[in-house]
């Protein structure tokens, strides 16, 4: 069985996101430090699952992105959740181009959330990583499958915005399993839980 990882950026306040949902203050603490192992954690993936609203958000900068991250991101496949039905998202001429293929192709599922995810947790390969959406993510946190939350806290107080840990049912016990530091402030904690 494979593994659930949850991946978040988060303000030391604890947002994913400003009162607007504002993600820029994510990239002005970046370093090569904190992208090297950015890098290296996207391609431990062999699943990446988000939100309909954010892999509609993402899609279409992916492909013809120079960003490092983009060869994990558009080599990954990906499955897209959704409650209200969605039709996909059509990138233009994905016969010339696998980044966009890749997005084009990406798995749709509008059905029970614990049942996918345990549906996906069940199948051969590496992790699935879950990413971006707040709202996704709280849905997820609710399912109690996650098997580790890796929280990626930025050097900045946004003072309000979107959280994802609320509206729990019970405390949420955790375990530290590792810490790291990066030289612009980021910090890395992952748990699991307890």
């Amino acid at each position: 069985m494979r593994k659930l990882i949850m991946k978040m950026s988060l303000s030391v306040d604890g947002f994913v996101g400003g009162p607007n949902g504002e993600k820029d203050w994510v990239f002005k603490s970046s370093d090569e430090q904190s992208l090297a192992w950015l890098l290296g954690h996207t391609r431990e993936a062999g699943l990446i699952i988000m939100g309909s609203k954010s892999f509609q958000t993402i899609a279409p900068y992916w492909p013809t992105a120079a960003h490092p991250l983009a060869a994990p991101m558009n080599e990954i496949p990906k499955a897209v959740f959704t409650k209200k039905g969605y039709a996909g998202i059509n990138l233009p001429n994905p016969e010339k181009s696998p980044a966009i293929a890749s997005w084009n192709e990406a798995r749709i599922f509008n059905g029970d959330l614990a049942e996918t995810i345990r549906k996906l947790k069940a199948e051969p390969g590496k992790p699935v990583v879950a990413i971006a959406g707040g709202g996704f993510m709280r849905s997820l946190i609710a399912t109690g499958l996650i098997d580790e939350y890796v929280l990626v806290t930025h050097p900045v107080i946004l003072g309000s915005g979107e959280p994802i840990f609320t509206s729990l049912p019970k405390p949420l016990d955790l375990k530290l399993t590792d810490v790291k530091a990066f030289p612009k402030g980021i910090v890395v904690r992952t748990y699991q839980p307890a």
